[in-house]
């Protein structure tokens, strides 16, 4: 009977399967009538029920006998998808499924034969392993290097470092009176160049022209009251001569009205220094560009109010800059300041790439030493003087710089003399070179004078004519063996 997977594992057919033959009828095989044969009837629906035949759609029967036991098997044919079924014939009408344990004896044979096919290729593999001569190893101790031959003179360290471009002169304007603003220049706005002496701004001068007329009336009265004065004075010392009496230096000063004619002559002083700062007031209602500069910021516009230190505007001188640059304290040393004698700074070279482009720079000198280390990377600050900044007496072409820029700053030091200078990925750690002497390696210690950004500069440990070895090798051990590689591209050992 079928199990509940939906096919059955043995199969108690009944005689009805066997015995139940169709009628009778003639049946030849192979041209020739056989009595002996009967046709079956399928009767598998009737006997193995619905089960079956829903799991098997398309059913194939075929009874032989597989075994030569001389027991009849059945062997029924599934659909697509499905396995067929071969059931031996025990006898006593009893079958034993046998398919499936077949196909598990053939896949563990499969894995079998595969398993001793790799063991076989591995042994194949193994025996044929080529074999290392002498000869290969001693060729690959030998490393393949190139070297560069070390000069030996008087050089010039470039120092390059990170600057920032700020203003030689600055001033913020304000006004030295009060009033309302009633003229600009046209100039007068943030980015204008001025000249020096240019009017920018002017209050309302009409109080201080008041002022002025009567500071001037003031001076008159004055001036009148000493002349009146004077001629009192006169006639006190004709009146004292004609009583011929004689008095003490005080009294006669009295007499003769000295202390009313230095009264009127104070008053005198007084109103001619009232006049001068009534004309100073008026001249400050008119307020001009110190020197020659840009105008950064304006703070006011026509019809404002000012008072006496306000701030109208931030103006920059434009005749020269300054580049303050942060050095090393330990390439101090090696910078030439300018003299108080005159002499000047060493040269210094400004690029700003992002603004210029990689082949433009400006010309600049070393001024002098900011006496204060800088407060968060603890480097010593220079000033570096550029003349015309914005290169309005330049050629044509020639770049301006600007305030707040940061430019890189290339300072030529002082002349070394009598040193090696080497690239700087030539210095190995611990400041060691590595030197290729008689086609083995040589780890020399050498004393470094002086670093720049592209060099080192060495006062001891290389001689002049060194073939210092510029490849990374992998293998760093003192006398370990080197070769070079010749022009035509042959190998070859020191």
């Amino acid at each position: 009977v079928p199990e509940s997977g939906g096919r059955p594992a043995e199969v108690d057919v009944g005689s009805s399967l066997l015995s139940g033959a169709g009628p009778e009828v003639e049946v030849e095989v192979d041209g020739k009538a056989r009595a002996d044969v009967v046709p079956f009837t399928n009767v598998a629906d009737d006997v193995l029920g619905d089960d079956l035949r829903l799991w098997n759609e398309r059913p194939g029967v075929v009874i032989f006998d597989y075994d030569r036991d001389g027991l009849l098997d059945i062997y029924i044919t599934a659909q697509a998808g499905y396995p067929n079924r071969l059931y031996r014939n025990d006898g006593g009408l009893t079958f034993t499924e046998v398919g499936e344990r077949a196909g598990r004896g053939k896949t563990a044979l499969v894995s079998v034969l595969i398993l001793l096919a790799g063991v076989a290729l591995m042994v194949l593999i193994f025996k044929t392993e080529p074999t290392a001569t002498r000869g290969d190893v001693a060729r690959e101790t030998a490393m393949l290097v190139e070297v560069r031959s070390a000069e030996r003179g008087r050089f010039t360290p470039v120092i390059e470092v990170m600057g920032r471009v700020v203003p030689a002169r600055e001033v913020t304007l304000q006004p030295r009176v009060s009033g309302r603003v009633i003229e600009l220049a046209e100039a007068f706005e943030p980015g204008g160049r001025v000249a020096e002496g240019t009017a920018l701004l002017r209050i309302d001068p009409a109080d201080y022209q008041a002022a002025l007329r009567q500071r001037r009336s003031e001076l008159a009265q004055a001036r009148a009251d000493l002349e009146l004065e004077q001629g009192r004075q006169a006639v006190a010392e004709q009146d004292f001569e004609l009583l011929g009496e004689e008095l003490d230096e005080g009294n006669r000063h009295l007499v003769l009205r000295q202390p009313q004619l230095k009264q009127a002559r104070a008053r005198v002083d007084f109103a001619e220094a009232a006049l001068r700062r009534a004309e100073l007031d008026l001249q400050r209602t008119r307020i001009s560009a110190p020197f020659d500069a840009q105008i950064l910021s304006r703070d006011v516009a026509t019809g404002s109010q000012v008072s006496t230190g306000d701030s109208l505007a931030r103006l920059v001188a434009t005749d020269r800059y300054w580049v303050s640059a942060s050095v090393p304290l330990s390439q101090l040393r090696w910078l030439r300041f300018a003299e108080e004698d005159g002499e000047q700074g060493a040269p210094v070279t400004l690029r700003h790439e992002a603004a210029w482009g990689p082949s433009m720079s400006r010309q600049g000198r070393l001024q002098r030493l900011v006496g204060e280390l800088d407060a968060n990377a603890r480097l010593a600050r220079v000033l570096v003087s550029v003349e015309d900044p914005l290169a309005l007496q330049s050629e044509a072409g020639a770049p301006s710089l600007i305030l707040g820029a940061f430019v890189r700053t290339a300072i030529e030091g002082r002349a070394l003399d009598d040193v090696v200078r080497l690239d700087r990925d030539l210095l190995r750690r611990e400041d060691t070179v590595w030197v290729m002497e008689d086609g083995a390696l040589d780890i020399r210690d050498v004393t470094v004078l002086l670093r720049d950004n592209d060099y080192v500069y060495l006062s001891d440990g290389l001689d002049q004519g060194d073939q210092v070895v510029a490849t990374d090798l992998a293998t760093v051990v003192d006398g370990a063996a080197l070769r070079l590689e010749d022009a035509a591209g042959a190998e070859t050992m020191e």
